[in-house]
């Protein structure tokens, strides 16, 4: 079995697919579980990789999208909510809602439904690299794109 046989990267291809025929999933020799090992393996700059990091949201889950470089603001996120409360998920609580492991977890594909905030810091970015499923996985994108497939909403959620 390859990684691109295994659930959470399959799901992820179909997405890819149903989107735009000529997406792929592309198989790294090298971990990209991280921003840095992802630039790495990519040999891009750290800003080109998408983070994908699931917060709650008082009641509900949110997905944020945002640069390798960057690093999320709980108080821009809790501003653009209009909530009082906003924390990082725990690794069970990603698994349940997204599918993927903390390493893997793709923009698109999820198990549950969740709103998607894409931090407008990733623009800057003829090509980005997102996670595919798994911490090997990855898919090529760009900004457009990224907010076409996720359906998510351009926002300022970094610091």
């Amino acid at each position: 079995m390859t990684l691109l046989d295994k659930e959470p990267v399959k799901r992820v291809e179909k997405i890819l697919r149903e989107f735009d025929s000529s997406q792929k999933v592309i198989v790294l020799n090298t971990s990209a579980r991280t921003a840095l090992e992802a630039a790495s393996s990519l040999s891009c700059e750290v800003g080109a990789i998408v983070k994908s990091l699931l917060f709650k949201a008082e009641n509900s889950y949110v997905l944020c999208l945002v640069a390798g470089d960057k690093k999320v603001s709980l108080n821009k996120i809790k501003k653009t909510l209009k909530i009082k409360d906003a924390s990082m998920a725990s690794a069970d609580e990603v698994k349940e809602i997204t599918g993927y492991t903390i390493g893997g977890v793709s923009p698109v594909g999820h198990l549950k439904k969740i709103d998607i905030l894409i931090d407008n810091s990733l623009e800057r970015f003829t090509s980005l690299y997102a996670a595919a499923g798994h911490p090997n996985c990855i898919f090529k994108s760009n900004f457009l794109d990224l907010q076409k497939i996720t359906n998510g909403t351009k926002k300022e959620i970094t610091e």
